[in-house]
């Protein structure tokens, strides 16, 4: 059974949110649960909708927390409770050894997280890489390494 990754934008608009998560819901109901891992970044938009989703579909959930900050300085008050019960729920929480949730620690995570998967989701738009480690960089480095990807971007869906 495959490892999945994801890797996905933050910015999804209020109307896209329950498009991602039901593709997701079907795209992880082809995996028995038994097998199925799912490895996270856990931030707000497509990494918090798919770690929702494999912990429903009754999955291993692996998180993989940028920095030791990265709670205190970037989960807003709206998104603590989602974030506080996914780390409770996720059977493995690895945190980078790095201080401060930043660009560094965003590409660190993103390699750790690439580095455990046979396979990447990707909720992505499509749109180019920016060199400083977003969807699009995460997808290529993955494409790169010979992962397969599969794209997650339903009808209708937009950013904000």
């Amino acid at each position: 059974m495959p490892i999945i990754a994801v890797t996905g934008h933050l910015d999804l608009t209020e109307a896209t949110v329950p498009l991602v998560a039901a593709a997701l819901r079907d795209l992880l109901g082809g995996y028995p649960a038994a097998g199925l891992v799912g490895v996270s970044c856990v931030a707000a938009g497509a990494d918090s909708l798919f770690a929702e989703a494999v912990v429903a579909a009754g999955g291993r959930l692996v998180l993989v927390i940028p920095s030791r900050d990265y709670r205190a300085r970037k989960v807003k008050p709206e998104q603590a409770e989602q974030f506080d019960r996914l780390v409770g729920a996720a059977h493995e929480v690895v945190t980078m050894p790095l201080e401060r949730a930043d660009r560094a620690a965003y590409e660190a995570a993103g390699e750790e997280l690439l580095r455990r998967a046979d396979r990447l989701v990707a909720v992505w738009d499509g749109s180019p890489p920016s060199g400083k480690g977003g969807t699009a960089d995460v997808v290529r480095a993955a494409r790169d390494a010979g992962l397969p990807v599969d794209v997650v971007w339903p009808e209708g869906a937009a950013r904000g």
